[in-house]
């Protein structure tokens, strides 16, 4: 990495993330540890540290860096969760997870992200994190319940399903909502029957495939 993008990466760091209140060191670490340009399409890497989305294909967008690192604070990972995280995009969240987490199942629809997110993750020797083709709004069934999830796209209301996948004590983290009023918020499951819900911040996300709100017709 050039001397050019070492400072932009701590630029990032102490010029967008800290003073958004990420002030967790793990995750602090983390985002100084791992290039993040390395996960961007070529055409986008030299603003790979920048407060912007950018663009992966398919209409689809990052999180800006300042949202990754809310939300990987949020989750106040320990290292011993098994996370599932929806929507691996860039598979630059997922790599994150990875170093904060036990193991990272990533689920993403369009196989060519698969594909790229997955060797990007191989290369820098992140074997915890398995990025595979499923559509968490259909079909996809999975056999165990995760202490961690992470919905990298907003959704109208949380689906119930989300939720049942959840073990005792796990946390959810979702932006929910109606733009221009969309909330970060946190989820975490109590017992079978009752969940917590805790508002993070307000921010805008593009909305997760088949999670948008219905159209509303006016006459």
């Amino acid at each position: 990495m050039s001397s050019d993008q070492l400072l932009a990466r701590e630029n990032m760091i102490e010029q967008q993330i800290r003073p958004w209140e990420v002030l967790d060191s793990r995750v602090l670490d983390v985002f100084r540890e791992l290039p993040r340009d390395r996960f961007m399409p070529d055409a986008y890497r030299a603003v790979a540290y920048t407060d912007v989305e950018i663009p992966i294909g398919h209409g689809e967008r990052t999180m800006k860096p300042v949202v990754e690192g809310r939300t990987l604070q949020s989750l106040e990972l320990t290292g011993s969760e098994r996370v599932l995280e929806i929507g691996t995009g860039s598979g630059f969240l997922t790599a994150c997870l990875s170093r904060l987490a036990r193991s990272v199942v990533s689920i993403e629809r369009h196989v060519d992200l698969v594909a790229t997110a997955s060797g990007r993750l191989a290369e820098h020797g992140l074997d915890n994190a398995h990025v595979i083709a499923a559509n968490a709004m259909a079909g996809f069934d999975p056999a165990d319940r995760f202490d961690a999830i992470v919905v990298t796209g907003a959704v109208d209301t949380i689906p119930p399903m989300f939720l049942d996948w959840l073990a005792p004590n796990g946390r959810l983290f979702a932006v929910r909502g109606r733009s221009p009023a969309m909330e970060a918020v946190l989820v975490t499951r109590i017992d079978d029957a009752h969940f917590r819900t805790d508002s993070l911040f307000e921010t805008e996300l593009d909305y997760l495939h088949g999670a948008a709100p219905m159209p509303r017709f006016v006459l």
